[in-house]
């Protein structure tokens, strides 16, 4: 039976109105620009690696025989687990901004 009252919740929700407000279009915007950004600069890292494996700069020996290559893909995991890291805490500040769009929605009367 929760499901069923769940439901009808959902439905009575009018998406219009608060694609209109302000709140949630700097939400989204925010959101937004965080998430491609972040997207951005880890598919530029990524990228890079087999484009710069085969270059002089990265076969060079760094710590005896480990050359960049190895440290640069060592970096990619780090980089992994921070960005990772980094979102799961900005995701939770999205969720309280998008609980406080919904509140802001029943407020002016949405159901």
């Amino acid at each position: 039976m929760a499901n069923l009252s769940e439901h009808k919740n959902i439905e009575s929700i009018d998406y219009n109105a608060i694609e209109a407000m302000e709140s949630f279009n700097k939400f989204v915007k925010k959101k937004n620009t965080f998430l491609f950004s972040i997207t951005a600069i880890f598919l530029l890292l990524y990228i890079l690696l087999p484009i710069l494996a085969f270059q002089p700069v990265l076969q060079q020996k760094i710590i005896g025989n480990i050359t960049g290559v190895w440290i640069y893909s060592a970096g990619l995991f780090i980089m992994t687990i921070v960005l990772c890291t980094v979102y799961v805490k900005k995701a939770a500040s999205f969720d309280k901004a998008a609980a406080a769009v919904l509140a802001e929605y029943q407020a002016k009367g949405g159901k």
